[in-house]
């Protein structure tokens, strides 16, 4: 395909050529593959903080003591599945040169990019929330600190961290590796103090069981806060920061390398999963748990699950548990605040009628200093933490995160749709689109998370207004204004589900072809012009 045959339609991504990211990383080594993987290792296990976050580390503890052992299949499968749909978000990245946001931006009108930024900008909102607020805890169980100082400490904190980047991501990956194994280090030390048996964790981790009372509620609450839509804005854009050759084996080869290192970045946060569950299911359901353990281990919460270690730690237990937590906690917010720079960089500024609408070029084209980015989007996530810590206390804060992961299992499909329609899509990933085999799992896969998160919201609202203290005529009026929107919610759905493609985009390889041909074209030219002027 020559020059002049590239038609109008075909968006020619040039910053796919040369990274628009990774035009500022070293080259990839050439050398054994050992070497090669070790360069791609990084962004897995930034996209793994998604599955420690606070949120999940509530759902684990609660899991493990209300059923002990028998849901630590649902955590296996949950990251299995995981894996597979951060692989794609991972391949889209590496195939196009673009992360999701951008290449949202280029395919949907104006009205649904407006929508969909809005949209991903409430998820960071809603996943950094426990983050800063298990952030919080842990300021408040190692150094006394009042709850709402802990929340101003915790935004500063991640702010100067990320000022790592200067550095290169390659710096902040490498911090953020270390808390994950600090974190997994704490954990580990809880395992080896509390020595579950080691034949009922087998059993619960791989024979599927659901016997207990509550258990499909738990099931559900553990699946819906384990995929996260702002990890998949991240993970596409996380793999752009390396070189990757656009030989269409050098695509392979980091799609192969990717892969790999998020198995290993999945395995690890399974580990630390499995660790948190089985603390909490041995503790909570042994035969001398106290009257007082027992109440909490009823409802636990994150301020108070040190006293899981109290019996044989004494106070040391909350110094253990409290590090983990802040591992978890600043590790996990820096991830989410660096995910909100790719979302933000979607908006266009306008003036109109006296006016600053914020217009999505992109999901926000927006141009702005990048500490100026992460300060605004960390001030977006405090805000609200901090009200509720000042008003509301501890408990406040509680019910801050469980509305935070609500707001997350309603969001899920405005990020999970685009990204399976672009993965399955020949007109985005050219030659290296998925098989009919992948792609078909894909989406059932897709569809089997977004259904289970729909029913765990559907199903928590239902419940609120069957059991809630409100006047009859009250409930009638949410009814009336929340059920529109639910059916306005599966429309949109559907929509982005069934919209046909309008936009052909042009591969890293296929790129490269199109500018071998231009050149070549141009060099043909150049000859016979040459051999007129001799004649």
């Amino acid at each position: 395909m020559d020059a002049a045959q590239v038609p109008a339609a075909v968006v020619v991504d040039v910053g796919a050529l040369t990274g628009p990211i990774g035009s500022e990383a070293p080259a990839a080594p050439k050398g054994p593959a050992w070497k090669r993987f070790l360069y791609h290792v990084g962004p897995g296990f930034m996209v793994c903080l998604a599955y420690l976050d606070p949120g999940n580390l509530g759902t684990d503890l609660q899991a493990g003591a209300d059923h002990r052992y028998e849901l630590l299949w649902v955590t296996l499968i949950g990251l299995i599945f995981a894996l597979i749909i951060q692989s794609l978000s991972a391949n889209l990245g590496v195939v196009t040169g673009r992360h999701l946001a951008e290449l949202c931006k280029t395919e949907y009108p104006a009205w649904v990019r407006i929508c969909l930024w809005l949209l991903a900008e409430l998820a960071v909102i809603a996943a950094d929330i426990p983050e800063v607020i298990g952030t919080a805890f842990a300021f408040n169980i190692l150094f006394h600190v009042p709850l709402w100082v802990g929340v101003l400490i915790t935004g500063s904190s991640t702010l100067l961290l990320l000022g790592l980047q200067k550095y290169g991501v390659r710096k902040l990956e490498l911090l953020v590796g270390l808390l994950v194994f600090v974190m997994a280090a704490c954990f580990f030390i809880e395992m080896s103090i509390v020595k579950p048996p080691a034949e009922e964790v087998i059993h619960g981790l791989f024979i599927p069981s659901l016997s207990g009372p509550g258990a499909t509620g738990d099931t559900i609450a553990l699946l819906g806060a384990l995929v996260m839509p702002h990890n998949l804005f991240l993970h596409s854009a996380l793999v752009l920061s390396r070189n990757t050759p656009s030989s269409v084996r050098g695509i392979n080869d980091a799609c192969r390398f990717f892969l790999l290192e998020s198995g290993v970045a999945m395995f690890v946060a399974l580990i630390i999963n499995i660790c948190i569950i089985s603390v909490s299911g041995t503790v909570c359901n042994s035969s001398n748990v106290s009257p007082d353990d027992s109440a909490k281990c009823s409802d636990i919460t994150l301020d108070s699950s040190s006293f899981l270690l109290r019996n044989v730690l004494g106070n040391s237990s909350a110094v253990v548990y409290g590090v983990a937590l802040l591992a978890c906690g600043i590790s996990s917010s820096i991830t989410g605040t660096y995910a909100g720079q790719y979302i933000m960089q979607i908006v266009i500024l306008e003036a109109r009628f006296a006016c600053v609408w914020l217009l999505a070029q992109g999901f926000l084209d927006i141009k702005m200093r990048q500490w100026l980015r992460n300060l605004m989007t960390r001030s977006i996530a405090i805000i609200p933490s901090l009200i509720v810590a000042i008003i509301g206390g501890s408990s406040g804060a509680g019910r801050l995160v469980i509305i935070a992961s609500m707001i997350l299992s309603f969001e899920l499909p405005f990020a999970l749709i685009p990204l399976l329609k672009f993965s399955s899509s020949s007109s985005t990933m050219g030659q290296h689109k998925n098989s009919i085999f992948i792609i078909g799992f894909s989406w059932i896969l897709g569809f089997v998370i977004i259904g289970i998160n729909i029913y765990f919201l559907s199903s928590k609202f239902v419940g609120w207004i069957l059991h809630n203290s409100l006047q009859i005529y009250a409930n009638i009026l949410i009814g009336i204004v929340v059920f529109p929107l639910m059916l306005i919610y599966v429309c949109a759905v559907i929509y982005l589900t069934l919209r046909k493609e309008t936009i052909k985009f042009v591969a890293c390889g296929e790129l490269q072809t199109i500018e071998t041909d231009k050149s070549k074209l141009a060099n043909g030219s150049n000859m016979e012009e040459k051999k007129d002027q001799l004649v």
